[in-house]
């Protein structure tokens, strides 16, 4: 008896249709198809055919998009979180920060020290910055940009050290945004959204075959958006974006994509509010003890200026080759070229003793904040890169082999100027901040001081999975990188710093090293049945002096002086995955341990710089994602973090042996139940746990943020099979809570208030 089995995957346009409709539609195909078959029923010359249909699960993916990744998540001795469109659609998450929500522990937490702001995807995870950690299609993607999601079918995200995947990078992860890619389904989809804080957006999304027959199509995304930030006033996000795509040879085994990017944004940027009388406020001055019981300012007071600026202009052309040469062997070819320019101007503060001026200490209309740090930074990021990889299921020695080789050859640059003519601006009235006041002396203009970095990175890699039996296999990869980075910068000499040479004298620095990295992992697994899985893992990381920033230092004190051996990360993972509901549910839970070493600190002794810290982050990540029935969807994921420092000075103002911005616990919760007639229901809770910041010497500051709970809420309903409106309340309690503090405590960026948009989305 002969069975042909069909998978018929919904198109990534029409995720929104319900299950029933699209059940309904498999129904009559299937009985078209059947029906010449039923005709000839009694000729006993024809073998019996049965076909079986089964549709893609909206929120659980089964595999990683990277082609490194050979098995099944359930058999992927690593805890990967995949965020599918259908989950952010549902929640109307726009950004790559708003969507990484749905992933517990992860988050923009930092908001930056000495006056600066953190601008783009600022990523924590598990108690590292993760920033300089995210992909495109395994790609790096440098430079500070809020990169929006109107291109991108689902976000992977990476937990552990990527060393041995990606090469240089995070201790503890990585993000991969997976692009939409031109396809053989003629589809439309488009979406206007309004809302709170003069939301107004508009995107469209629509694939057109150009050739079945050739297996051609054309595929392209727009969008627009001029919005404010609800809850801050001035603060603006305006961008627009283009991304068309082409792709030949669909149902051949040589497939050609091609795909271009571009991105602007012109947003005024945020640089938060101070903290006084935020819970762990005391005065900073011992004179003035009345500080410690002043009210709160009102958390939409903008600080800055109106005529700050944050532009960002964002190209990318990704080039991608695959040739089949049979149904065990695949070449897959990936060249990019990629540029990131940004152009920021933010009027910061920080609320020391001197900065805070109170002529009265009862009368606070009096109070005055200087605004005396003009914060720029006028930075261009570039990256050219070849990957090519070999992907290949063998038999060898009797067992199963799925192996992965590569080279990837990588050229990074970055480019930094200063500027002059920042302008000046008066002190604030601190309580009724006015960002209309005059600013003198703004014409900027670049000056001498530059900074330019730039890595090539030649590395080769092999990935191997072997299966022993149905029940046990193990996997090993190994990845080597040579890498040289070149830097030069210049400074300008002040009477301090060197009283020989005129004030304002060019001061060049060049710096450059090279060096191996040698990054591994291991994996075992047993099979208890053949939807679930047990393993054990180990992998290393490793990150060289200036490997996040191309940024030597010849400082004794800097991690980034080329003296300095790379900061080095291991990790040991142990879990299970249990694919359940015959494959529409999965739930994982690990338990890891991350040391990180290699560190620089200070012996007190002789006052000397040494390589002798290091820092551990160790805990538990549950999570449950996928349907429970065909109208039901969860996606939900809990941990909880014990971070210490083990060698080293402590690192957070409290004093405690914790990591800075790590929430020792934190979850996120989201559902949605299609009802009949068209009404989809969707709602979920995030957690969480009090962050504590670093420490910079800044006395009588909050040492750490409190732990907060947040509901989101949706409603859809389907006005025709062409056209639904979608219903999104986010913070629907209107919880005031603390988003991101900055290391000296200053200042804090205020969690979102509540928040209403709605989207009217159309599709044929």
């Amino acid at each position: 008896m002969a069975h042909i089995k069909s998978r018929k995957h919904k198109h990534a346009l029409f995720t929104s249709l319900s299950n029933s409709r699209f059940n309904h539609t498999m129904t009559v195909a299937a009985a078209a198809f059947l029906l010449p078959i039923a005709a000839h029923a009694a000729d006993p010359a024809l073998p019996e055919v049965k076909v079986t249909a089964k549709t893609e699960n909206d929120f659980k993916a089964d595999k990683a998009s990277s082609a490194k990744y050979t098995q099944p998540l359930v058999d992927t001795t690593q805890t990967i979180t995949v965020i599918k469109r259908e989950l952010i659609d549902q929640q109307g998450a726009l950004t790559l920060t708003e969507a990484l929500r749905n992933t517990p522990g992860v988050g923009a937490f930092f908001l930056g020290e000495n006056g600066n702001t953190n601008t783009g995807d600022t990523i924590y995870m598990r108690g590292f910055d993760a920033s300089s950690s995210i992909y495109v299609d395994g790609v790096r993607d440098l430079g500070s940009i809020s990169r929006d999601l109107f291109n991108i079918e689902q976000i992977d995200v990476l937990k552990g050290p990527a060393g041995t995947d990606g090469g240089r990078g995070s201790p503890t992860g990585s993000v991969n945004l997976v692009s939409k890619q031109a396809n053989l389904d003629d589809a439309t989809f488009g979406n206007i959204t309004v809302g709170s804080g003069s939301q107004k957006r508009v995107a469209l999304d629509w694939n057109k075959v150009i050739s079945a027959e050739q297996g051609s199509a054309f595929r392209l995304n727009v969008f627009d958006q001029d919005s404010g930030v609800v809850g801050r006033n001035e603060v603006k996000n305006k961008r627009w974006g283009v991304a068309p795509a082409i792709a030949f040879g669909l149902k051949s085994p040589t497939r050609f994509y091609l795909n271009y990017l571009h991105v602007q944004q012109d947003n005024v940027p945020d640089g938060g509010v101070p903290t006084i009388g935020l819970p762990g406020f005391s005065s900073p001055d011992p004179k003035r003890p009345f500080l410690a019981t002043a009210p709160k300012v009102n958390p939409e007071n903008f600080y800055g200026s109106r005529s700050d600026f944050d532009k960002v202009t964002a190209d990318m052309l990704t080039a991608r080759v695959e040739h089949d040469f049979n149904n065990k062997v695949k070449l897959i070819n990936t060249a990019r070229y990629g540029k990131t320019s940004q152009n920021y101007l933010l009027t910061a503060f920080m609320g020391s003793t001197a900065n805070l001026l109170t002529p009265s200490a009862t009368d606070i209309s009096t109070w005055t904040l200087a605004r005396s740090i003009r914060t720029l930074k006028d930075q261009e990021n570039e990256i050219l890169t070849n990957q090519t990889n070999l992907v290949a299921d063998l038999d060898l020695g009797g067992l199963k082999h799925s192996l992965v080789g590569g080279i990837e050859v990588t050229n990074e640059k970055q480019n930094t100027w200063g500027n002059n003519g920042l302008g000046t601006l008066p002190a604030a009235n601190f309580y009724n901040p006015n960002p209309n006041d005059a600013i003198t002396g703004l014409a900027p203009v670049r000056n001498a001081v530059f900074t330019r970095g730039s890595t090539n990175t030649v590395s080769a890699y092999v990935f191997d999975t072997i299966k022993f039996s149905p029940e046990w296999q193990a996997n090993a990869g190994v990845r080597i990188d040579h890498y040289t980075t070149d830097y030069s910068a210049a400074s300008l000499s002040t009477a301090s710093a060197n009283p020989t040479l005129p004030v304002g004298t060019p001061i060049p620095t060049n710096l450059n090293m090279a060096g191996n990295l040698v990054n591994f992992k291991l994996g075992a697994l047993y099979k208890p049945t053949k939807d679930s899985s047990v393993y054990a893992s180990y992998s290393t990381s490793k990150q060289p002096p200036g490997g996040s920033n191309f940024a030597l230092s010849s400082a004794a004190s800097s991690a980034a002086n080329p003296k300095f051996d790379p900061q080095e990360t291991k990790n040991m993972e142990i879990g299970t995955k249990w694919d359940l509901l015959d494959q529409k549910l999965s739930f994982t839970a690990a338990i890891y341990r991350t040391e990180v070493s290699n560190e620089v600190v200070q012996n007190l002794a002789d006052l000397m710089y040494y390589q002798t810290g290091k820092k551990r982050v160790q805990g538990l990540e549950l999570g449950v994602t996928g349907a429970i029935n065909r109208n039901w969807l969860v996606s939900a994921g809990y941990t909880r973090m014990d971070t210490s420092v083990e060698s080293g000075p402590l690192v957070t103002a409290s004093g405690i042996n914790n990591l800075s911005y790590t929430p020792k616990q934190s979850l996120t919760a989201w559902t949605s139940y299609q009802l009949p007639m068209g009404i989809k229901l969707g709602g979920g809770a995030r957690f969480v746990d009090a962050l504590l910041r670093g420490t910079d010497g800044a006395v009588g500051t909050p040492a750490k943020t409190e732990a907060y709970w947040v509901v989101d809420a949706m409603a859809s309903y389907a006005v025709t099979k062409n056209v639904d409106l979608q219903l999104n309340v986010n913070n629907l309690t209107d919880k005031v809570y603390v988003a991101a503090i900055n290391k000296s405590g200053y200042r804090y960026t205020p969690g979102t208030p509540r928040a209403v948009s709605l989207t009217a989305n159309v599709k044929f």
